[in-house]
């Protein structure tokens, strides 16, 4: 009998744990858009669609899992979208002066963590808050990449388009089985690592890091690295489906990519956060523009609607925070 009572607990503990989480609400949200989209327009749940929304949110997405760590560490960067368009054009630049793909790729990987790293290096060296950091290197490399171009963009005429046309089983985008593996690969660092232990500590309280030993300023660069790896990757990822690029190819993304991480529950002061929140939170804001573009809606309308939907999840989270304590 107490050992079935014990289950018992336990199952419920489960089920409450499940039921508090805001990733379970988000797939609700989801099933329920994905329901009432494909019975106004049955595009929505063709094969071509999808797959269209799988590959786009392929690359926001590993974006986002590089923001996760940055976002739960208390840091910010939003030069994300400039070092995407400039580590692009970068990767471009080398295929149309005959480079490899895989030089260029390697291009494109070094510039992106290249600039990650410095826009850490920068924020503990002047021990200034990132967000400031980032706002005004976001001008520096935007600027390169114009005054390296000339204001042109640079394109690769079918280079690279292996990873973007690979299908799966003719359903799943590679681009998508890509992104998968680098939430894994995230989610495993935060969770199994001491790597993870020290996002999550120097998130809590910085303070009490240092205290208890940890270097805080080194280990503040190497959050921005990882970002930069995830960021490199997704570079690769987009010129294989765009094939240009120019200093404008990643605008808006770091906005997109904060905002998926935030909808996925992770309070904006950090300590929290988690990667199964940020793929909901990812795939929510995928299909909420596709549905909208399927339903014929304003690009204006769903500007706004992804804006209300950024301070809705804050909203969640600060009324979950206040039921905890």
């Amino acid at each position: 009998m107490k050992d079935n009572s014990r289950a018992l607990l336990q199952k419920n503990a489960t089920l409450r744990k499940v039921i508090s989480s805001q990733s379970f609400y988000l797939i609700l949200i989801i099933l329920a858009i994905g329901i009432v989209t494909a019975v106004i327009n049955p595009k929505f749940v063709s094969i071509d669609n999808i797959k269209g929304v799988l590959s786009q949110v392929s690359t926001l997405g590993l974006i986002s899992a590089g923001v996760t760590v940055l976002i739960i560490s208390g840091n910010f960067d939003i030069s994300i979208g400039a070092i995407v368009g400039f580590a692009s054009t970068m990767m471009c630049l080398s295929i149309d002066q005959g480079a490899p793909d895989g030089v260029a790729m390697l291009v494109g990987l070094g510039v992106a963590v290249g600039c990650s790293a410095l826009n850490g290096a920068l924020s503990v060296l002047f021990k200034a808050p990132s967000f400031i950091i980032t706002l005004a290197t976001t001008s520096i490399y935007t600027g390169l990449c114009l005054t390296i171009t000339g204001g042109g963009n640079v394109t690769i005429f079918n280079r690279m388009e292996y990873f973007a046309g690979t299908y799966l089983f003719d359903a799943i985008p590679l681009l998508f089985v890509i992104s998968l593996v680098g939430y894994l690969a995230i989610h495993f660092l935060l969770k199994h690592t001491q790597f993870g232990r020290r996002v999550f500590a120097i998130g809590n309280n910085t303070q009490a890091a240092y205290l208890a030993g940890i270097k805080v300023n080194w280990n503040k660069i190497k959050f921005f690295i990882t970002s930069g790896i995830m960021t490199g990757i997704a570079v690769i990822m987009l010129v294989s489906r765009l094939g240009a690029a120019q200093a404008s190819t990643g605008a808006g993304m770091e906005l997109q990519a904060i905002g998926a991480v935030i909808i996925g529950g992770a309070p904006i002061n950090g300590g929290k956060g988690n990667m199964l929140g940020t793929f909901c939170g990812v795939l929510l804001t995928g299909i909420i523009f596709n549905a909208l573009n399927l339903l014929k809606v304003s690009p204006y309308l769903q500007q706004i609607s992804f804006g209300v939907l950024i301070i809705v999840s804050i909203a969640i989270s600060s009324m979950r925070l206040r039921v905890s304590k």
